[in-house]
């Protein structure tokens, strides 16, 4: 997944924070069109009359903080880039070293050691709506993790396309 991938992912969660996920993937492309595709670099440049604008938006959700966390975490985008760690490189080194997922719904969980320490380091980077929950759903949605219980229809297809992320 490439780098815009990460951080649409990733603002993505944040918005949905306390909210229905049906909610979010109805204003997908609301959000696509409010944040310029999700282009870090365009989204980094957002300004104070942006954040307003977005605000007005009934497309997206109107979280000011929000907002303004997805402005933030595109210039911690772009700082990341520019230390030698792109977004999506630094997703998947935080990739747990075996990651068998539930066998079952009740053995599902919100966080991990793993989250826990990816969301101190987006932190640190400047990031912002990016707590441990927030971290491990952007993990999941990334492929980083792979939490279909062992009966889902899907969990394989999912599981051979981490596996060719791995591979490149």
């Amino acid at each position: 997944m490439t780098e815009r991938g990460v951080y649409e992912r990733l603002c993505l969660e944040g918005f949905q924070s306390g909210l229905s996920w049906l909610t979010i993937l109805r204003k997908r492309e609301g959000f696509r069109a409010a944040f310029a595709g999700f282009d870090p670099e365009r989204v980094a440049r957002f300004g104070e009359r942006d954040v307003e604008r977005l605000l007005g938006d009934a497309g997206i959700v109107r979280h000011r903080g929000k907002i303004e966390a997805a402005i933030a975490n595109a210039r911690a985008t772009l700082e990341l880039r520019g230390s030698g760690t792109p977004l999506h490189e630094l997703f998947w080194s935080f990739r747990p070293e075996l990651h068998t997922g539930p066998r079952t719904g009740v053995e599902w969980q919100s966080t991990t050691a793993e989250s826990t320490a990816l969301s101190k380091t987006l932190r640190r980077a400047g990031f912002r709506f990016v707590g441990p929950t927030t971290a491990y759903a952007a993990m999941q949605a990334c492929g980083v993790v792979n939490d279909h219980i062992a009966e889902c229809w899907v969990r394989q297809a999912v599981e051979d396309e981490r596996t060719a992320a791995l591979a490149t």
